[in-house]
């Protein structure tokens, strides 16, 4: 005699899914075509069909709780073969907008990112932080649009009428930029550190898959190393996404995607270089190693010239982007809504990289051209931007990062998955 299974649906579990993406998964009749079609679907409990069963019968622990809503990488191949336009991409896709709001602490950031009313009070603790700045410097210096020369005696810019627009002048890296952005990567970590926390904790509850001629379970240092060097470095989840089927922005949006990650490489170094030349000349010259430390301040010091190996790799970094947020961008507005749906999650992450990159673009040009009125208004909408992005970033989708990273690793691991040279 069979046991008797009771079912407890959570209905409120339901309503938040179709508020964030999920609202048509109720016309899932189970013909498992998005299981069959998937490219990266497992064999063995292929998904998303089950995740589509669970989510029309409410549950909530084994979908929250469920890895393999990080292994999809939204290809909306699924999607686009649904014969009830039922959109399991989306689904999965919403199941990962609710895992940002959930999984790190503070859920309450996690609450306001879910919509554009909670932007409104995210957005302005950087824009009055950095507008108390302005209003402190501008009247220590004279000027809300002031220029600066150069002191090289005393180590810093002195403000002058037919000097330079220096953005360090007015927001002094020293006391203003890099103690904040300690800070805010501080608590960015912290915010990681309790999500990955929680995911691996609620991952430990996840079957194993037996593996016939695997000796042993391989570490997840090993599993991790492997992710980063296919899954990230290489994209090949991505690029396992497309088929003789996908069209050509399909195509050019792994492309895009991985341009946009070298981006972000190259802006780390530059900012990384920059602070170090900094911070380490000053520590030199602190304890009285002079001759050295003027020459490690020298190689970050700011504004650096345009022929400078770190600003060319900075140049590098920035067309990277823009190459990359182009392909994202026409991708997205060109998908078909009856088949696959962009959510407040897709068009608030390609709005703030655009925001990041299109502001440090126009500051150094407005810079460049020692045009006050633009470059320090446009240079404020940058920090802003930075600091939402960094900030809030555990809890935005820009999390997938981390979260999807430790779920690859972890898929691995159990065997879910197979390691990147065994494919």
């Amino acid at each position: 005699m069979s046991n008797t299974v009771k079912v407890q649906p959570d209905l409120k579990f339901v309503k938040e899914l179709q508020a964030v993406g999920g609202d048509s998964l109720k016309k899932c009749y189970q013909c498992a075509t998005c299981s069959v079609v998937c490219p990266l679907s497992p064999s063995d409990s292929p998904y998303p069909r089950k995740e589509m069963v669970w989510a029309q019968w409410g549950l909530k622990d084994r979908l929250v709780n469920d890895i393999d809503i990080w292994l999809c990488h939204n290809c909306g191949t699924c999607s686009d073969l649904c014969p009830r336009g039922a959109k399991p991409g989306d689904l999965l896709s919403a199941l990962r907008n609710m895992a940002y709001q959930n999984l790190a602490p503070l859920p309450i950031i996690g609450k306001l990112m879910a919509s554009s009313s909670g932007m409104l009070p995210l957005a302005a603790i950087p824009a009055l932080i950095y507008g108390i700045i302005w209003v402190i410097m501008a009247g220590k210096v004279g000027s809300f649009l002031p220029k600066f020369d150069w002191d090289a005696l005393n180590h810093k810019w002195v403000p002058t009428a037919d000097g330079n627009v220096v953005f360090g002048g007015l927001f002094p890296g020293d006391f203003t930029i890099d103690p904040i952005f300690m800070l805010v990567f501080a608590f960015m970590v912290w915010g990681f550190y309790a999500g990955v926390r929680n995911m691996l904790k609620a991952l430990e509850a996840q079957p194993k898959t037996f593996i016939v001629g695997r000796k042993e379970e391989p570490c997840f240092c090993s599993c991790l190393i492997d992710t980063v060097k296919y899954e990230i470095l290489q994209h090949t989840q991505f690029n396992d996404c497309n088929d003789d089927h996908s069209d050509e922005l399909d195509v050019k949006r792994a492309g895009g995607h991985k341009m946009l990650m070298f981006a972000f490489i190259c802006l780390m170094v530059v900012t990384g270089v920059v602070a170090a030349g900094h911070w380490g000349g000053w520590l030199l010259r602190a304890i009285g190693i002079t001759g050295l430390g003027d020459i490690v301040s020298a190689i970050g010091h700011t504004p650096m010239p345009i022929y400078h190996p770190i600003k060319l790799l900075a140049f590098v970094g920035a067309g990277l982007g823009v190459y990359g947020l182009i392909a994202l961008t026409k991708r997205r507005v060109n998908l078909d809504e009856a088949k696959q749906s962009s959510s407040w999650y897709d068009w608030y992450l390609i709005t703030l990289i655009w925001t990041i990159f299109l502001t440090g673009i126009a500051a150094f040009v407005f810079r460049i051209l020692n045009v006050a009125l633009l470059a320090y208004p446009i240079y404020y909408v940058h920090l802003i931007g930075v600091f939402m992005m960094l900030a809030y970033l555990p809890w935005s989708k820009l999390g997938h990062l981390v979260y999807r990273t430790v779920a690859l690793s972890y898929a691995k691991k159990i065997g879910r998955i197979p390691m990147g040279a065994d494919k």
